[in-house]
Order: structure tokens, then C-alpha cells, then sequence
């Protein structure tokens, strides 16, 4: 019998398929990622990934090296019926089983988007406030941050200074947990009718379920 969930690691395509169709960005992230893909039913429905994120020390505000924390860079879905943060917790289990060293995973839920970090908070995240304000450069027909276009800036380039994301944290052992926790803060609400970084926007209850069986190659 087939089973309804399959999570196993994507292709390059497979991922940057999902990202271009069903990720509000429209792109795939650059640099070295760890690409998870997921199936419903036997169809492909979308993937999860992980990177080191726009920020180049990530880690040094919380006191650990580049290898012990990266980014949760992509959640990209097509309309699906499993709950997006039972999906995220299995990958985080792929990734903790190629990636031993790491200690926290870090995750911004755009709040210029409308996004609050719903499916963070269904699965138990620690919520630690908001990031910076940044400024995005309108490049290519779509607003980019700027260190990801400083090279081909120019003095006609429209500019603009964004609010800062909903940063969210998950801590991978006991020790980085108690740590963190302190930075702990309450859960933003909800402001509009969106809900996540999936094109499906669909709602969560309750924290995530891992009784789903594991497919690695």
C-alpha cells in the first residue's frame, strides 16, 4: 500500500521547480543548500530548504560557528493536505542526520508579506522578536536584498528600507535550548488572511506529528 507522505532529498530541478511555482520569491536561493522534497500520494508536492541565509554570521549572535547553524530558506508547497509544520519537523530530521555539528535552525516569516510564522508556531519554535530593517533593491522586476545586488547597483537604482522579519528559532539539543529560551517573547498574531511562506497558505493546529516513516536514499 502506498503511503499518503514520502519525504526524501530533492534534485536541483526538482527544487528550483518548486521555489519558481510555488514560492511567493519566485527564485531559488543561492549558495549550498540542503534540499528536501516531499510527495503526497505519490506526487511531487513541493520541498523544504535549508541554507546559510542572507546573513553571513548568522551564528554570532547566538555564539556558535557558521557549521552549527543555518537557515530554514524555503518552505515550497503546491496545495497539499499534511500540515506544513508535520513537514518541516520530518525534514529538520533529514538534516539533522547529514548535518551532525548543528546546534539551532534559524527561520524569518516575512512580515512584509503578511506572514506571521503560523507554521512555526505549530511546531513549537521559540519566537524571538523581529530582525533588523534592511533595504531591498528593485532589480530584475522584483525587490532583492541588497547585498544579494550590491555588485550591480548603480546610482538610478530604486531603493526602499523594509520592516524586519519574524525571526523564529529551533534549537537541536538541550544545552543550545536553554540557552535560547531566555530570548523567548510571545507569539506575533496573525494580521491578515495569510498564514505561512506556502503558496497554499493553509492554516495549522496543534504541533507536528512524527509518526510518518522516513525515506532516505
Amino acid at each position: 500500500m502506498e503511503r499518503d507522505l514520502k519525504i526524501d532529498w530533492a534534485t536541483y530541478e526538482a527544487a528550483k521547480y518548486a521555489c519558481e511555482n510555488w514560492h511567493y520569491s519566485k527564485c531559488l536561493p543561492t549558495g549550498k543548500l540542503v534540499k528536501v522534497a516531499v510527495w503526497e500520494k505519490g506526487k511531487f508536492i513541493g520541498v523544504v530548504l535549508f541554507g546559510r541565509g542572507a546573513l553571513r554570521f548568522l551564528g554570532k549572535k547566538f555564539n556558535l560557528g557558521q557549521d552549527e547553524i543555518c537557515e530554514l530558506v524555503r518552505v515550497a508547497l503546491k496545495k497539499h493536505k499534511t500540515q506544513v509544520s508535520k513537514i518541516i519537523a520530518i525534514a529538520l530530521k533529514f538534516l539533522k542526520r547529514r548535518n551532525k555539528g548543528l546546534k539551532l535552525i534559524v527561520s524569518f516569516a516575512d512580515s512584509n508579506q503578511g506572514h506571521h510564522g503560523g507554521i512555526y508556531q505549530a511546531g513549537n519554535w521559540i519566537y524571538s522578536g523581529k530582525s533588523d530593517k534592511t533595504t531591498e533593491v528593485f532589480l530584475n522586476g522584483k525587490w532583492t536584498h541588497w547585498r544579494g545586488a550590491f555588485y550591480k547597483m548603480n546610482d538610478k537604482s530604486q531603493t526602499r528600507i523594509t520592516e524586519g522579519k519574524h525571526r523564529y528559532l529551533m534549537p537541536l539539543d538541550k544545552k543550545i535550548r536553554q540557552t535560547i529560551i531566555k530570548l523567548s517573547k510571545p507569539y506575533p498574531k496573525r494580521v491578515q488572511n495569510i498564514d505561512s511562506d506556502v503558496s497554499s497558505c493553509q492554516d495549522e493546529k496543534g504541533s507536528a506529528n512524527l509518526t510518518c516513516a522516513l525515506h532516505i536514499s
